[in-house]
């Protein structure tokens, strides 16, 4: 395979140099240049008093086309992790700590539309690399404005503003038989846009037992129906089908990572279970713009999703079907006065969810007797305001809190009579202060204080145990965050560190009972204490060379996560360190871009060792990664452009667990990430206007 994408490579770079065509410069703006929507404050990056990482298209198309995954672990505070291809899960300061997979405890935003369903859910592996074209992660407890989650928030963007009608094409393939499709079109004018698109995605995964495949389609349109109003709509379909190869012990792990999980007792192996996620999602949403006058607007969302899961295990066999819908508006006041800017927002948000839940006996791969039959009512609302001043003397001020209530009632129809349990989190407060200052124009500090909540999960009250546990107590929080954002050298160099202070109550944490399946517990509290640190070095400060474009960058994340007060039974884990969360990350990397075209993108990635289980006994070892993709980007004509390119990941072929399964049963923590591997592509990209 690497030798054919060396071929590739090189025969292509051969024919694209007779091209003479100069090459169209795609490196990123520096970083303090970006405008975010975060707290809806639509403001340079390095002009916000929050904690925000953010993700484009020059930081995403650094690696393989396959995931956001590395793009995300570049950044400080942020640890994406895959037990095997295509089952995620993220983690943002400590909040996977109750997630045995999927996403948990951090809220999610597609083009504006809630993607995390009322229970508390999400399903990120619906998207792939090609429905993302920018990601801001806000770290930290946000619920003064995006409601449950102690976490942070998620807010993905799918399309590029500056919009130009034409198509593009994309394929790739790499290592065990990585198979990457993508074609997408955008049509119409500037007053009514569409853009159509597919992607498939197939993989035989590095792991016995751990074949994937992927295929979603979508459409998006927006109306500019006058200039007042905006309508844009979209719709979204994903199946997804892999395999589940389980945890492996350290034996296993060490003598063969890329074995599946065998028998063990009772319970059969992964192939003999046909233990696999099949898992589809069609989701609809429309988004209205209005403003009213040049002071006063309003946003607002109206969605509804349908999920469906089938989920043969070790112990059962799951299917879920969960409907939901739900809606969101903001309204926006700004005035200018003088040398001020003032503005206050408002609105709400609500969603409703009727899940079914049926479990059956496991007969390798169909179900077989019903075990259990639930129905799911799940409801969230919360309400919001935020009060945001730009005084005189380069002050800034924001103000925000929201009121939030949320139920959930389990009917369970398979015993007699039908048992209906319920439970209600109701007026649950979420404020936020934050308070910056401009020294001079190059240097913003700034300090905040905010609170948030999390209610458990449709998932962690009904568990795979399939007890029913309504006796979960909602985690609250409350996190004290200072930083600085300055840029030097004529903007040449962007340099953004924050520490923070976060203290946990009721913290939710995971476990497995001797089979295997998950429960939760509330865990009494954490103290969690950080330093997150990123620079930016744009090395070259003029373009009229050979070497038209290099940066440098690093991000730094310091974590000291300890159970402050925590008991189980007899046992006392008060003052250990929390599972999952290693006390030291590095990420850095170089990219140099030329005028021909030809680039390069190098990252090397740190991680110290990760405690497994509440009692610290166990750790998943220390490792680095080094990878790296190099290309050539070409225009071809003006409305044309097409980039070749071929890379590689682990270099080192260095063996380490990606996706750690906590607390787990019999010690079966590791899920090998993959050794050594490469991949390879085209994209071609068509623009009828040019660009």
């Amino acid at each position: 395979m690497k030798h054919l994408i060396l071929i590739l490579v090189a025969s292509c770079y051969t024919f694209l140099l007779k091209a003479q065509v100069p090459i169209v410069n795609d490196s990123a703006r520096t970083l303090q240049q970006v405008v975010v929507k975060a707290y809806e404050q639509n403001r340079q990056l390095k002009e916000v008093s929050a904690a925000i990482n953010y993700i484009d298209q020059s930081q995403l198309s650094r690696y393989n086309t396959t995931s956001i995954l590395p793009a995300l672990n570049a950044s400080p505070g942020v640890r994406m992790e895959e037990r095997s291809p295509g089952s995620y899960r993220l983690n943002i300061r400590g909040s996977s700590m109750r997630s045995p997979f999927g996403v948990r405890n951090v809220k999610v935003y597609w083009n504006g539309i809630p993607f995390t369903d009322p229970g508390g859910n999400t399903y990120l592996n619906q998207l792939s690399y090609y429905n993302v074209h920018s990601v801001e992660v806000i770290k930290g407890p946000a619920g003064s404005l995006y409601g449950a989650g102690t976490g942070g928030a998620l807010l993905i963007n799918s399309q590029d503003e500056d919009w130009n009608p034409g198509f593009s094409l994309n394929t790739g393939f790499g290592s065990y038989q990585l198979l990457n499709l993508s074609a997408q079109a955008r049509t119409g004018t500037d007053k009514i846009r569409n853009n159509f698109g597919f992607t498939h995605q197939e993989s035989d995964g590095y792991r016995d037992h751990s074949r994937m495949r992927r295929d979603i389609g979508n459409w998006e349109t927006r109306i500019k129906m006058s200039e007042k109003q905006e309508l844009l709509a979209a719709v979204f379909y994903g199946d997804m089908y892999y395999q589940t190869p389980g945890g492996l012990t350290e034996a296993q792990y060490l003598a063969n990572p890329r074995a599946e999980r065998g028998p063990a007792g009772a319970f059969p192996g992964a192939t003999e279970a046909k233990a696999a996620i099949h898992q589809k999602t069609l989701l609809g949403g429309i988004t209205h713009h209005y403003r009213f006058n040049e002071n006063f607007q309003n946003t607002s969302v109206l969605y509804a999703t349908v999920t469906t899961i089938k989920n043969p295990t070790f112990r059962n066999y799951e299917r879920r079907y969960e409907p939901h819908f739900g809606g969101r508006t903001v309204f926006r006041w700004e005035k200018k006065k003088d040398d001020a800017r003032y503005g206050i927002l408002f609105g709400g948000e609500a969603q409703s969810g009727n899940f079914t839940v049926k479990t059956y006996e496991n007969n390798q791969g169909d179900p077989g007797a019903m075990q259990t039959d639930d129905e799911v009512l799940t409801r969230t609302w919360f309400a919001f305001v935020q009060a945001d001043a730009h005084l005189p003397g380069d002050w800034s001020v924001s103000l925000g809190a929201s009121i939030n209530n949320s139920s959930i009632a389990v009917t369970r129809y398979s015993t007699l009579p039908s048992d209906k349990i319920k439970r209600k989190f109701n007026s649950e407060w979420a404020p936020r202060l934050a308070i910056s200052k401009k020294l001079v124009p190059g240097i913003l500090l700034y300090a905040s204080i905010s609170e948030g909540f999390s209610p458990p999960t449709t998932q962690e009250v009904l568990p795979s145990t399939t007890v029913i546990s309504t006796d979960l107590e909602a985690e609250r929080g409350l996190n004290y965050e200072a930083g600085i954002k300055s840029s030097f050298l004529q903007q040449r160099l962007y340099i953004e560190v924050n520490a923070f202070y976060f203290r946990l109550k009721n913290a939710i944490v995971q476990r497995r009972d001797g089979s295997g399946a998950d429960y939760f517990d509330n865990a009494g509290s954490t103290k969690q204490e950080g330093i997150e640190s990123q620079a930016y070095y744009q090395l070259l400060p003029r373009s009229g060379r050979f070497v038209s474009n290099a940066k440098l960058w690093v991000s730094h994340t310091l974590n000291e996560f300890r159970y402050k007060d925590f008991k189980q039974v007899a046992t006392d884990f008060s003052n250990n360190n929390i599972p999952s969360v290693a006390k030291h990350t590095v990420a850095s990397g170089l990219d140099i871009f030329t005028r021909p075209g030809l680039y390069m993108n190098l990252t090397w990635y740190y991680s110290d060792p990760i405690p497994l289980n509440d009692a610290n006994t166990a750790f998943a070892s220390s490792y680095n990664l080094l990878g790296g993709r190099m290309g050539f980007r070409q225009a071809l004509g003006k409305k044309a452009i097409i980039d070749i390119f071929a890379g590689i990941d682990n270099a080192f072929d260095v063996q380490y667990s990606l996706g750690n399964d906590i607390n787990a049963a019999a010690g079966r923590y590791y899920n090998a990430a993959a050794g050594v591997n490469y991949f390879g592509g085209v994209a071609f990209q068509f623009n009828a206007r040019g660009k």
